[in-house]
């Protein structure tokens, strides 16, 4: 590997955020899947989890090919489940708090938000939304503002639009330079793997459910 190649790994994990992370909720669309991986990436998210809670998406397997991806899902690990309290229960354990995107009465501004915690923000598909169940886990709701006619965004857009005003955010308190999320020896052991994967070139097409 060339060592503009190797400063640029050292970079990219060095910007990776530990204490974020995006919950997708029975997105059915891979290609949706696929676009809030690159966005994901393009922000230092290292991890997400997709949640097919809904019999109708029962699988074992979860496939996510480059061209979904553009190459994202190399970068960006995947844990995949098929049950809302081992999925929930795991976040929980490596995030403090969980924010879902739904509409009610103590729902708050994206703006409103402080996207520099610990935190996971969860997205349900466009037909349905989170679901009550997703919902009891969730510590708070927030919604983007709009002021169109449709008041609706693709999962794909609404997420990268919350994902970059986390970016902000983080980016005016140094998260990115003087203050990572990672220490030396976390960036460490995230720079080899992220060597092996170079090396091996490994595709990382399929993600096998964890319950």
């Amino acid at each position: 590997m060339t060592p503009e190649r190797t400063a640029k790994f050292k970079k990219v994990v060095r910007e990776r955020q530990a204490n974020l992370t995006v919950i997708l909720e029975n997105v059915h669309d891979i290609h949706n899947i696929g676009a809030v991986l690159r966005s994901c990436d393009s922000i230092g998210i290292r991890e997400i989890y997709v949640l097919y809670s809904d019999p109708r998406l029962n699988q074992d397997e979860l496939l996510l090919g480059k061209r979904a991806s553009s190459g994202a899902r190399k970068w960006v690990d995947v844990h995949f489940f098929t049950e809302t309290k081992a999925c929930f229960t795991q976040v929980k354990s490596r995030y403090d708090k969980i924010y879902g995107t739904h509409l009610d009465a103590d729902a708050v501004g994206m703006y409103q938000m402080d996207l520099t915690q610990s935190i996971a923000l969860l997205f349900g598909n466009e037909h349905e939304g989170v679901s009550p169940e997703a919902l009891r886990y969730c510590d708070g709701n927030f919604v983007i503002p709009q002021v169109g006619m449709v008041e609706s965004l693709n999962i794909s857009v609404a997420c990268a639009v919350t994902l970059y005003e986390a970016y902000r955010q983080r980016m005016q308190k140094e998260m990115y330079s003087t203050h990572p999320t990672l220490n030396e020896e976390q960036q460490t052991a995230l720079f080899q793997t992220y060597l092996e994967r170079h090396e091996l070139k490994a595709k990382r097409k399929k993600t096998k459910r964890l319950n």
